[in-house]
């Protein structure tokens, strides 16, 4: 195989076990299990990749969610992967740590960019473009968190591979100089990747932790707090997005240069 549409196709079945023709035209992203198993509860429909590297499900109407893991370079390789089915849209629910005083633990972020502080993004493009998402694509997904009676806060966020800083001094004034809502792992990856694969892209982020404090640094028991609170509500604006914007979202147009 030497064609990257034929690796695609063949490697992506073998990280979720999912055939192909499983896969729907709208996709959820996810770092959490928990994420796939509440989505198959609702629809009432299998789990496949149990003891693979990816869990994925479809339900009925064509919405698939995908946990790829933790980090940037997972990232990278489901939307390189995803380039097998060009599907319609790509929606990531994660958490990030937010990073100003109007994002505090259980607030959602819409970001409107992510700077490329990972690394991985840089096999794609030179580091001057930047990481957006598709703009029609969060409109919508704004509305519908509206009509959930949530709020919702805008702005950039700093994606980087480093998963232990919250000790790092010198890290965190870095952070505060370049003034970024929230920090994360994937969202630059995702922008950057789907922009190359041609895969309209976009992410709903929940402020999990609040690292620029020593008390507000994630812990295994405030992070299940937040699960508990907040990940249904999380979940559920996701599905609403992802099933509706196909027939009520405006048309996404790709412009190649």
């Amino acid at each position: 195989m030497v064609d990257r549409l034929q690796i695609t196709k063949n490697w992506l079945p073998r990280y979720p076990g999912m055939p192909l023709d499983n896969f729907g035209d709208y996709i959820l992203l996810t770092n959490f299990r928990h994420y796939v198993d509440k989505f198959a509860e609702i629809f009432r429909c299998d789990i496949l990749g149990i003891n693979k590297p990816m869990q994925a499900a479809t339900n009925s109407s064509g919405l698939t969610i995908i946990n790829f893991g933790i980090g940037s370079a997972n990232a990278a390789t489901i939307m390189d992967l995803l380039s097998a089915i060009q599907p319609k849209g790509v929606l990531f629910l994660g958490k990030c740590g937010g990073l100003k005083k109007s994002t505090e633990i259980g607030h959602f972020i819409l970001p409107n960019a992510a700077i490329r502080g990972e690394g991985t993004s840089n096999d794609y493009f030179p580091a001057e473009v930047p990481a957006l998402p598709s703009f029609k694509l969060h409109k919508f997904v704004s509305e519908k968190i509206l009509e959930h009676g949530h709020d919702y806060r805008t702005g950039v966020v700093y994606s980087t591979n480093r998963r232990i800083w919250e000790h790092d001094q010198d890290f965190l004034q870095k952070l505060k100089k370049m003034t970024s809502i929230g920090i994360d792992m994937e969202n630059a990856t995702i922008f950057i990747v789907g922009h190359y694969n041609v895969i309209a892209r976009g992410a709903l982020l929940l402020v999990s932790d609040v690292p620029l404090t020593p008390e507000g640094v994630k812990t295994e028991e405030s992070d299940l707090q937040v699960t508990q609170n907040w990940a249904d509500s999380h979940l559920t604006i996701g599905i609403d997005a992802m099933t509706e914007i196909g027939e009520k979202g405006e048309k996404i147009k790709h412009f190649l240069y």
